[in-house]
């Protein structure tokens, strides 16, 4: 159950947060800034790169590394050559995971390795094998990780992580939104000065402005009803998440908040782009789940009976009013089988801006979301 109360409260809310998300989500454009630094001062902006490389590999572990994945190809642009290399192992720990190169790996491509740990022995070992096959490396890890040594042992370029005091106090959550920038904008920055995708450092300070904005319009100390974040935290309180999503930017910013949801909030969520999305859940919104399904809902005990999960659409969009869209079809649906819809369109900006505006607010209501229900 969702305590609502507590989003009004700006102390009980810093005090349910020992994991330090919201000072994450808060300071996500301090961590870009830094991270941009980190990355000049790594050596990035006097690259001379011959060429665009055949494939961008990106290896690293859990959610942080795939929404990186996700980002960059999607910014990439269509017939984007950034492949994820997928982790095996029999558990989700430093030791135990495993990446291997494929087979055609060499030197024509680009192997980047992103975590936050920076311990892991397969990803050394990945950062040798690929020097052996020609790629050229680039880390971003914690400064003094066992990674740093391997990278510069492969020739390499590593890149500092942005890290902050309090994130050696807790192990930190793979969606954690710090966790995301620091990460991301380093590799940004590299893709920039290869020319796989345009992101020079006025985009990147225009994204931490952005963010900085987000953080004070979602910050604690924002009432519910003018804080678009909590708003859509209590929104989906007892509700199951259908994230649809129009507009190429929109696609990877919702699939990062379903991932949040499920690892910060413990919420499942189903995420989609439309139009397709239409035909994908329609019979999910006619079905039991649909906020009609229970004509007896009326007559329940508010106070001893919790209420039945329904579904509520999320619709996020990057694209401007007036294009070609289909938004409209798409609230006819969700209203057509009595479900609710929360909507979220970032402000007019850049591809990069208006990405980093529906991150945060989804990050914000993912924190809210997973504070507030004891998560």
């Amino acid at each position: 159950m969702l305590d609502e109360t507590l989003l009004d409260t700006p102390e009980g809310l810093a005090e349910a947060d020992h994991r330090g998300l919201l000072r994450g989500a808060a300071e996500a454009g301090a961590r870009v800034r830094t991270a941009a630094r980190n990355a000049a001062e790594a050596g990035i902006g006097g690259l001379k790169p011959d060429g665009r490389p055949r494939a961008v590999l990106i290896a690293g572990p859990g959610a942080a590394a795939t929404h990186t994945a996700d980002l960059l190809g999607t910014l990439a642009g269509p017939g984007s050559p950034v492949v994820r290399l997928a982790p095996t192992g029999v558990a989700p720990a430093a030791g135990a995971l495993r990446w291997e190169l494929p087979g055609w790996a060499g030197s024509v491509d680009l192997l980047l390795i992103a975590t936050p740990d920076g311990t892991e022995p397969s990803l050394s070992l990945l950062a040798e094998q690929a020097y052996r096959r020609g790629c050229s490396v680039v880390g971003v890890a914690p400064p003094g990780a066992p990674l740093a040594d391997a990278v510069a042992g492969t020739h390499g370029l590593f890149v500092p992580m942005a890290t902050a005091p309090y994130d050696q106090e807790e192990p930190l959550a793979a969606s954690s939104p710090g966790v995301l920038w620091a990460l991301l904008t380093p590799l940004l920055a590299l893709l920039d000065r290869i020319g796989l995708l345009d992101a020079p450092p006025e985009a990147l300070e225009k994204v931490a402005d952005r963010l900085d904005t987000i953080a004070e319009r979602c910050g604690p100390a924002i009432a519910t009803y003018s804080n678009p974040a909590k708003t859509l935290a209590a929104e989906l309180a007892d509700a199951l998440p259908v994230v649809w999503t129009e507009g190429t930017s929109a696609g990877p910013a919702g699939r990062r908040f379903a991932a949040a949801l499920a690892e910060l909030a413990g919420r499942p969520a189903l995420v989609a782009e439309l139009p397709e999305a239409l035909a994908a859940h329609s019979a999910l919104l006619a079905g039991p789940l649909a906020a009609s399904a229970d004509p007896d809902d009326f007559f329940r005990d508010r106070v001893e009976e919790p209420p039945a999960l329904h579904a509520r659409v999320v619709l996020l969009r990057d694209r401007p009013i007036g294009g070609l869209t289909a938004a409209p079809a798409a609230r006819d649906v969700a209203l057509s089988h009595d479900t609710p819809v929360s909507e979220l369109e970032p402000e007019e900006g850049g591809e990069l801006e208006t990405l980093a505006e529906l991150i945060a607010v989804t990050d914000f209501a993912a924190v809210y979301l997973a504070l507030a229900s004891g998560a």
